[in-house]
């Protein structure tokens, strides 16, 4: 490794390939890249294979990639979701947050840790990872279930309480620098300063950011390069007031967060993002001494359990107080089991700032490893996780459940003659056929959005998921004849369970005696689908393409016999 020592670009690049390596066996065992990054930052470590010698270089690209990390947080930070979700996103984001601060401090005392160490572990616990979250939610196609946007708004709640902790921490920390007596005078400059960005950025938002920003979008490129340029310049002027880069970056996002182009920006940086993030992690794994970590093993257990465990559990108490059921409060609760890539930024500001010492930076970063490993798959098999523990959560849910009403009643007494899942386009134009033709047709959907469409239109609706027992046995299935299922499947996400073939299941396990429809795009999946036991596999794109010949052809159905049929394929009766 001694020519590593004279070529920071061969380290880069001995780096680079550790990372692509490590994080391809990460993501054959479905780890997040962090625990990937952080991994090849302890082999490349002193401690290991010691190749982490260029510091400055390595430490530069950090710095700017925290920069750029919290100026997408700031181009993405949307406060009216939690406006639109009311109060359940604000009463669970700092329910839990006090909770995790309240508790995790005492257990650090409890522990041995000092005051003032139990109290930063405390704080970092209060994060989860709004990357890996939305991640693992988009990968299961369940960002817009309600549960998925509770746990957006929430999120959104904790990175306001990291902007007010990382300004708060830089505020002590300028004061603390000060001589003598100056302190409460430098801390006031930084208020000053904080206060002076902030209007800078209101008058940026006003009166620049949109026509600067279309005058930019004409050269994509350039849009990007000046996104960069506005993080890296926000991050310096918050550095020289005192603010520290991480606030000066996010202030750089929120001045843009306005436009119309802030998801092509957030989109175009995010592997940007990514790549500068690594960095971060190697410069962290590299700076953590893994015969020290051995001193912390029971912290970092019993640490990790109140993570995994604690937090969802007060996200259920809550979400159960306030009237959801106890399946929604469960799905949302598993999201915040684990901490945040902030929470070991806002404990490394603390060693910087000399309040704590390296070990509890140490001591943070194996929960990290632990709980971000752990939560991962909570929260991909999520749906077989309350499936075992349903029986253990009445507790957590009130009678009647106000917050999401069930009319099941009114549904039995009614009936309908279809009940359609999946409230897409495709589910939304079978519904409106039907309609059309006097058919009686109720929609089922978990997206808050797509159940307010449908409404809109003048159809029957009723909130609910397909994979869940108890709200299927309620539906009004005795005198239905059909069930469609039109969820959309995406097999390319970390979860691969079917929710049509647990549909038929389900409905079939409730005394469903009708015909059960379901969509398919692959033939395999057709074969299976019948397997599984489907009546009828609509195949949209095949009937699609049918339907465009026979236009195009100006054929009549019967004179077209000779052209080999892909169309919704019915299950022949044995």
């Amino acid at each position: 490794m001694d020519i590593l020592v004279h070529s920071p670009f061969a380290e880069v690049a001995a780096l680079l390939v550790m990372a692509a390596g490590i994080g391809l066996f990460g993501i054959l065992l479905r780890q997040p890249l962090i625990v990937s990054f952080i991994a090849v930052g302890l082999i490349a470590g002193p401690s290991a294979l010691d190749v982490v010698r260029s510091d400055a270089q390595i430490d530069l690209l950090s710095k700017l990639g925290i920069a750029v990390l919290l100026f997408l947080v700031g181009i993405k930070l949307d406060v009216k979701l939690i406006r639109s979700l009311g109060s359940v996103a604000l009463l669970t984001g700092l329910g839990q947050v006090l909770f995790t601060s309240v508790f995790g401090y005492m257990i650090g005392l409890a522990l041995g840790l000092g005051h003032v160490t139990s109290l930063y572990v405390a704080v970092a616990l209060t994060f989860s990872s709004t990357i890996i979250i939305v991640k693992l939610l988009s990968d299961k196609r369940e960002i817009d279930a309600l549960h998925g946007q509770i746990a957006l708004g929430f999120l959104i709640v904790q990175d306001l309480v990291v902007v007010i902790a990382m300004i708060v921490l830089s505020a002590i920390g300028i004061g603390a620098a000060a001589d003598g007596g100056h302190g409460g005078g430098s801390v006031l400059r930084v208020l000053l300063s904080g206060v002076a960005m902030v209007a800078l950025v209101v008058v940026f938002v006003r009166y620049v950011a949109d026509p600067l920003t279309e005058r930019l979008a004409r050269a994509p490129e350039l849009l990007v390069i000046f996104a960069i340029a506005q993080a890296a310049m926000f991050a310096a002027i918050g550095d020289f007031v005192g603010l520290g880069k991480e606030v000066g970056g996010l202030l750089a996002g929120v001045s843009l967060a306005s436009t119309p182009y802030r998801e092509t920006i957030a989109a175009r940086l995010a592997p940007l993002r990514d790549f500068l993030l690594l960095f971060f992690f190697i410069a962290l794994g590299a700076t953590l001494d893994l015969s020290l970590l051995g001193t912390h093993v029971t912290g970092a257990i019993v640490f990790s359990l109140f993570v995994l465990i604690g937090n969802p559990l007060i996200v259920l108490a809550i979400m159960g107080a306030m009237g959801y059921r106890k399946r929604t409060g469960f799905l949302a609760g598993l999201t915040v089991a684990q901490i945040s890539e902030f929470s070991l930024i806002f404990v490394a500001m603390g060693v910087s700032l000399g309040h704590v010492r390296e070990d509890a930076l140490g001591l943070v970063t194996m929960v990290g490893l632990v709980t971000i490993a752990a939560s991962t798959y909570m929260i991909t098999y999520s749906h077989r996780l309350y499936a075992l523990f349903e029986p253990l959560l009445g507790v957590f849910e009130r009678r009647g459940t106000p917050r999401e009403p069930s009319d099941a009643d009114a549904l039995q007494a009614k009936g309908y003659t279809a009940i359609i899942f999946g409230l897409g386009r495709f589910g939304t134009a079978i519904g409106l056929r039907l309609q059309k033709r006097g058919i009686p047709v109720l929609g089922v959907d978990f997206n808050p959005l797509a159940i307010r469409r449908w409404r809109e239109l003048g159809l029957d609706t009723e909130f609910g998921d397909a994979t869940d027992p108890e709200f299927v046995t309620d539906l009004p299935l005795q005198r239905t004849e059909w069930i469609v299922s039109t969820v959309p499947i995406h097999p390319t996400g970390l979860s691969h369970e079917d929710t049509r073939t647990t549909l038929i299941q389900l409905t079939r396990a409730a005394g469903f005696r009708g015909r059960i429809a379901v969509t398919s795009h692959t033939t395999r999946d057709t074969e299976d689908l019948f397997g599984s036991g489907a009546d009828i596999v609509l195949e949209p794109f095949q009937d699609a393409a049918d339907r465009a010949v026979e236009l195009l052809s100006g054929a009549p159905e019967e004179e077209r016999t000779d052209i080999p049929t892909l169309r919704s394929e019915e299950k022949e009766p044995s």
